[in-house]
């Protein structure tokens, strides 16, 4: 294992950890006990026991390690235990145990009086080195740590087995204390092929009381994730980590090799691992190696007729050759008569291994099974593989077009965009006259429905390259309808990716190019993209007309899909838009009708605008069911990651961060970012305000890492809104008020309209300037508090304008308007003005369900009211804010929230509160280490501040995780203070206060 591993937080393992580090508890009071470890070849062995042995050593334990080697036949007997008695006599301490067991010194060569070549010298070198342990344990609690059992030598392995059954192990009779020793050994499950000497062993000792067996299974997606992303020198791309983590399949190692060689190879097996990879193969007998290699073109699983037509050995022949395979465990027998490589790794370094013509010839025959079994859907995908690898493009082209229809039939937009381009990419190579005929087959509408397809799979700036490439064929003799859908579909496109000019103008070109009589579907759908495209550039007069016109032509051809799009797009156009009664009836109807076309896409739209509608009306809890509704449908067509579910998802993590629902906002986040590319980063916007808000400044770095790559509305909104919020935290007016003038520039739409979001971030940005301006003033600074109260009046009018006239000139909804109030509020503040009734007026509007940000203008009214004397008032403000902190775990709120009642008298803690705190389940050193975790503190400041290892800080994490029932360190926070586990105080935060962190109403696609 490379040493860089070493140097990265173990992640993952917490259960393992916890079970290891309970063996440890037992045996410093006499609990001797002895756990064998298993696990594949780079699954993490040694870096979990290097991470218990260092926990072991702080907890005043002597850690002995011993390592056995792969000598081949020629082995040395006692090595590991050798190397453990070279450590004992290095170490002053165990002179006295040493000497009082002399035998034992014929392993490190001392000459001894006596040999051990007869069994009476071996039984007595036996009990000597298990006194000897025993000895040690009486000076200071002992962990014996054995490393790589599958390699021990025969006389290691029975001293193993004396020292567990008949040894130190069992401890003293007779009721004397036991003794202070924990062993754990640790072995390659995937080396203990039928007649491994060790296999006996391991089934005779996990029959003792005293030991046990742990199972290190292969590490889930997302802790291999978050692995490669730790190891990484820098950001790494999505792209990058998904294949990694598909590849590695849990294994550390592979990973890291993996990651190792991402700039110096080109997607086969790292020589190093290919190297590990192969040994075992090597060892098979040349029959054997043949039939691995066939079954490495057939794929990670391949089914056994179809090994057997290809290998064309005799059945016996095959099936010796197979038991040899699995028996040194490279296959795994499957259901259905199949066999599959154990790790995919290895089947692609035998692949590699394979000479080009080998390689060639062995594709053809599997292509050629294939097609003899019937061209069915299922195997199009195969087939194309095979005959591709085989140089037979002709047939690759026929499988590929047969694999994407396939793949669009059950709803897998990813895998027909990939048999697409796969298709396009030979058209050329093919002759003409050889191509696949038929209705839509050339190059033009084959970009357009791999267009669709990148769209449906999330591929955005994919879609917008593959339409451009699409309009680039369409040349004088191409049908003017086909030409007109190009240019619409690219119109579509552009808008995913906030290209709003661009995209009128080719939906003006694409309705130019068709004439309106006599009616036809494609002017329908030019028009239906032209009204999107004209609505996002302010143009509502045009579209109206243009969106009433082609409904009725719609409505004459019955397209019932045109229809329902038509629909949503007046619903959001006419008077009152989606908020309305009247808007909502109009979605709903439209998205009966989408239901009754068959069109998953604008059904989706109009469950979108519907939950949109009911987030802008401030009626929260209806939006939810709008979004599960929306999302199943998404999920059972296969569309999770095109436009309008990612919109959806966005919104529902928004709702839940609104409601308060904090917990459920990060897992939903956890879950999304598992399975949704990294240009889609914004949908996990919420849960970065919510780590934030919980003290949690790795969310700084995680809202930047959204800004990288091609510009994005969402991502910018989202990542602004944390970076002003931080910026106002950390006291830098200068940051928050250049961040918030940044933003509302990057995200003014090309007709000039600035986003709704504007008035947020001036809300944030005016509460840098007003604690800044308070401060000014208060040391007679007349001309800083000049300067900052012009800049307050400056982010004022900007959010005045814009909740008070949005985007359709309406004043914005009860969000929008909440934000107007607290900004008003923070104006007064910075002016010197009467605060009270602003704040009350800002409380008042976050009435809507915005339970923190009430709670943090809840925050700024108690002051106010303390300032008047109004001091009853004050307390039950406080108060209120408090719970919420509490519930929410809103570490940095409630930490300014008791120093303010702290410093003003008004009340404590409850002594249910209290009480609660007394009955933690956690140790007191735990409970330093959370009151860290609340303060946003990484592992390695926890070790420094109390004067620990990083790691071991990171097991006390694991510990109370584990006991508080949570998943991450933010619920953790989270929980305890909802359980009065963390001693209130009057510790108040480094930051300022006052800041939001919610995403503009409305943000969503229409």
């Amino acid at each position: 294992m490379s040493q860089n591993l070493f140097n990265t937080p173990l992640i993952g393992r917490d259960d393992e950890l916890s079970r290891l580090s309970g063996v440890l508890d037992r045996a410093r009071v006499r609990e001797a006990r002895a756990v064998l470890i298993a696990g594949d070849a780079g699954v993490g062995k040694t870096r979990v026991l290097a991470e218990v042995a260092g926990q072991a050593s702080d907890r005043g334990m002597t850690v002995l390690t011993g390592h056995c080697v792969d000598l081949g036949d020629v082995g040395l007997p006692y090595l590991p235990f050798t190397e453990v008695l070279g450590v004992l006599a290095a170490d002053e301490r165990f002179a006295g145990a040493l000497a009082a067991h002399p035998v034992v010194g014929r392993l490190l060569g001392s000459g001894a009086e006596e040999g051990i070549r007869d069994a009476g010298g071996r039984l007595r070198l036996f009990e000597g080195m298990a006194g000897l342990l025993a000895d040690v344990t009486e000076v200071a609690p002992l962990l014996l740590v054995l490393e790589d059992l599958h390699w021990a030598d025969q006389s290691s392995r029975d001293l193993l087995r004396f020292l567990l059954s008949r040894g130190v192990l069992q401890g003293p009779t007779g009721g004397a204390p036991g003794h202070r020793l924990a062993v754990f050994a640790s072995y390659r499950a995937d080396d203990l092929h039928r007649r491994h000497p060790l296999r006996p062993l391991l089934a005779e000792l996990v029959r003792l009381p005293a030991v046990e067996r742990l199972e290190l299974r292969p590490m889930d997606d997302a802790e291999v994730a978050r692995l490669v992303r730790a190891l990484g020198e820098g950001p790494l791309p999505d792209t990058t980590v998904r294949r990694i983590v598909e590849r590695a399949e849990g294994n550390a190692f592979y990973a890291e090799e993996l990651l190792a060689a991402t700039d110096t190879e080109s997607g086969g097996v790292p020589s190093g691992l290919a190297d590990v990879l192969l040994i075992r193969f090597e060892q098979l007998s040349d029959t054997a190696q043949q039939v691995l290699r066939t079954a490495a073109v057939a794929g990670r699983r391949v089914e056994h007729d179809l090994l057997s037509d290809a290998v064309r050995l005799p059945e016996d022949e095959l099936e010796s050759a197979l038991r040899e395979a699995v028996g040194r465990q490279l296959l795994v027998p499957g259901e259905g008569d199949t066999y599959s490589f154990r790790h995919a790794l290895a089947r692609e370094a035998v692949y590699a291994d394979l000479l080009p013509g080998e390689r060639s010839r062995l594709h053809g025959a599997f292509a050629r099974l294939l097609s003899g079994r019937g061209h069915l859907a299922e195997s199009a995908a195969e087939r194309a593989h095979h005959y591709r690898e085989s140089h037979d493009l002709t047939e690759a082209l026929t499988a590929s077009l047969e694999a994407a229809e396939h793949a669009d039939c059950v709803g897998a937009p990813a895998e027909e965009l990939r048999h697409l381009e796969a298709a396009l990419d030979m058209w050329p190579a093919v002759e003409a006259s050889a191509r696949p005929k038929g209705e839509g087959l050339d190059t033009v509408t084959l970009m357009l429905r791999a267009s669709a397809a990148a769209a449906h799979a999330g591929e955005s700036h994919r879609a917008v390259s593959l339409t451009r490439a699409a309009l680039a064929g369409v040349g004088q003799d191409t049908d003017a309808e086909l030409a007109a859908r190009v240019r619409y579909t690219l119109a579509d496109n552009l808008m995913n990716v906030d290209h709003l000019a661009a995209a009128f103008a080719y939906s003006s070109e694409a309705l130019a190019m068709i004439p309106a009589d006599p009616p036809s579907r494609t002017w329908v759908w030019a028009a239906a993209t032209h009204v999107m495209a004209a609505r996002q550039m302010g143009d509502n007069d045009t579209a109206l007309r243009v969106a009433r016109q082609a409904l009725s032509v719609a409505e004459e051809l019955r397209i019932l899909d045109a229809q329902a799009d038509l629909l949503i797009s007046l619903a959001a156009l006419e008077a009152g838009g989606r908020r309305t009664p009247q808007g909502r009836e109009r979605l709903r109807e439209a998205r009966e009708l989408a239901r009754r076309a068959g069109s998953p896409p604008v059904e989706m739209r109009a469950l979108f605008s519907l939950a949109i509608g009911c987030y802008e009306s401030g009626m929260l809890d209806e939006c939810l069911p709008w979004l599960s509704e929306g999302l199943d449908r998404a999920r059972r067509a296969g569309l999770l990651s095109s436009p309008y579910p990612r919109e959806m998802r966005y919104l529902q993590s928004l709702v839940l961060y609104t409601l308060g629902r904090w917990d459920e906002c990060v897992r939903a986040a956890t879950a999304d970012t598992e399975v949704l590319p990294a240009a889609v980063g914004y949908v996990v916007g919420p849960s970065l305000y919510v780590a934030l808000a919980r003290g949690d400044l790795g969310a700084v770095d995680r809202a930047r890492a959204l800004l990288d790559g091609p510009f994005d509305w969402m991502a910018t909104m989202v990542a602004s809104v944390v970076l002003t919020d931080a910026a106002a935290r950390a006291g830098d007016p200068e940051a928050a008020v250049e961040r918030a003038h940044s933003t509302v520039k990057a995200l003014t739409d090309d007709a000039g309209a600035r986003p709704e979001v504007s008035v947020r971030l001036a809300a944030l940005a005016l509460a840098a300037v007003a604690d800044t301006a308070v401060r000014l003033r208060g040391s007679g600074d007349e001309a800083g508090t000049i300067r900052w109260t012009d800049t307050a009046t400056e982010l004022l009018e900007l959010a005045r304008s814009q909740a008070l006239s949005g985007r359709d000139g309406t004043p914005q909804g009860p969000e929008g308007l909440a934000w107007l109030a607290r900004a008003e509020a923070e104006w007064t503040r910075a002016t010197g003005g009467p605060e009270a009734e602003a704040w009350e007026r800002a409380v008042t509007a976050f009435g809507f369900g915005e339970v923190y940000e009430q709670a943090r203008c809840r925050r700024r009214l108690a002051e106010a009211l303390l300032a008047d004397g109004r001091r009853e008032e004050a307390a039950a403000q406080a108060r209120t804010a408090r719970e919420t902190a509490v519930r929410l775990g809103a570490a940095p709120l409630l930490r300014e929230l008791d120093a303010l009642i702290g410093r003003s008298g008004l009340t404590t803690p409850s002594p249910a509160e209290g009480s609660r705190a007394a009955s933690t389940p956690l140790t007191a050193r735990e409970q330093e280490v959370l009151r860290l975790l609340a303060l946003g503190r990484s592992n390695r400041r926890i070790g420094e501040e109390l004067f620990i290892s990083g790691k071991t800080a990171s097991v006390h994490v694991s510990n109370i995780l584990a006991k508080l029932g949570v998943a991450n360190r933010g619920e953790a926070v989270a929980a305890a203070y909802r359980e009065g586990l963390i001693p209130s105080g009057g510790e108040a935060g480094s930051g300022t206060t006052g800041t939001g962190a919610g995403p503009a109403p409305g943000s969503g696609s229409g």
